[in-house]
């Protein structure tokens, strides 16, 4: 029977951390895989690093060598240890050979945009890493052909992936061929499977309780009208539990997905899950001469450094991402299984 692969070669590799002086390593090599043969070697050679089976200074076969235990060719095998080396996973000694490097390891952070609040989530990532941990980060925009490519383009070239998903039926497939131990899923729970590693904010219940929480600072108002305009990525999971509160709550509300409605009014409180209009919030603030928190009120999703300090500080209900991007680093520096969802808070200023 032919399952698609070559013999199995066992490589002694030279290692101090053996005994005997020998690690027995088995790499398969796929004959029939979309997969080209050099780049199954390099993910080979990762895995084995991952599971620890690979230690710095541990003596990889020359390439000789490895042609002839793979029954490879020079240029495979040459191209392989091209890429581990650019990689930093191996080094090469003249008149000596390959050795694996120094233990550093690239990993790849998949965000949807390079927002404030991303940002703060990147710096807690990485500055909550270790040294030989080198972060490789993009953006996918939420286009899945961007998002294919990122993917596709770095499969087997990375220690572990970090990744921002989004509402396409397509991102479960792609994300299919990284192992579970190596993938973390952050910040929306969607195309997620039960085994998989996240760490999650709550944008339903969550979101709920902050608005239940805001009722005193809301009952000044007569109107309360959610800002969710047609450009925006934010799930619309909110909508339905907006509609919950303010319908328990008998509250007059309306929910705007043109920008152009946006036309404020005194005594009305306005909910936004986009930055943009904030800045429209606050320039017809000032047209209109109307004072926010006391004509009309300002309530943002998603903290950012600099809301604290916008026209008497605005008013937020967030999830902590500096701590989604601290957790997010736990899951780099150790093999243990995280399913963690991060709290979301309401943290009220003058705006509301």
């Amino acid at each position: 029977m032919h399952y698609g692969f070559t013999n199995i070669f066992l490589l002694y590799l030279h290692t101090r951390t053996e005994q005997n002086g020998f690690m027995v390593i088995d790499f398969k090599i796929k004959t029939n895989s979309e997969v080209p043969k050099y780049q199954q070697l390099v993910n080979a050679i990762n895995d084995e690093l991952a599971n620890n089976n690979l230690s710095s200074g541990d003596a990889l076969p020359s390439v000789n060598q490895m042609c002839g235990k793979l029954q490879l060719s020079r240029d495979t095998v040459f191209k392989a240890y091209s890429i581990l080396k650019e990689q930093a996973v191996i080094e090469s000694v003249p008149n000596k050979g390959y050795y694996i490097a120094n233990k550093t390891r690239k990993v790849l952070l998949v965000l949807d945009t390079f927002k404030a609040y991303k940002e703060v989530l990147y710096h807690s990532f990485v500055n909550n890493l270790p040294d030989n941990i080198i972060t490789d980060v993009q953006f996918h925009h939420y286009n899945i052909e961007n998002f294919k490519t990122i993917l596709n383009n770095s499969k087997g070239k990375y220690f572990k992936y970090v990744v921002m998903s989004f509402d396409n039926r397509e991102v479960s497939h792609v994300l299919a061929d990284i192992p579970d131990s190596k993938l973390l899923l952050i910040d929306w729970n969607i195309n997620s499977k039960a085994d998989n590693n996240f760490v999650f904010q709550d944008f339903g219940k969550a979101f709920y309780k902050c608005l239940k929480e805001a009722t005193p600072a809301f009952s000044k108002y007569e109107k309360l009208i959610f800002l969710y305009p047609s450009f925006t990525n934010h799930t619309s999971e909110t909508i339905s539990y907006f509609k919950k509160y303010c319908e328990e709550e008998t509250i007059d509300f309306e929910i705007i997905t043109d920008p152009g409605d946006f036309n404020i009014k005194k005594y009305e409180a306005y909910i936004s899950v986009s930055d943009r209009m904030l800045g429209n919030f606050l320039e017809q603030c000032r047209t209109k001469n109307l004072e926010p928190g006391t004509d009309v009120g300002f309530l943002s999703y998603n903290e950012t450094p600099m809301k604290q300090f916008i026209y008497k500080g605005i008013s937020v209900i967030s999830t902590d991402f500096k701590q989604m991007g601290a957790q997010a680093a736990e899951f780099i520096t150790n093999d243990n299984q995280i399913q963690s969802y991060i709290p979301t808070q309401l943290i009220l200023r003058d705006s509301l």
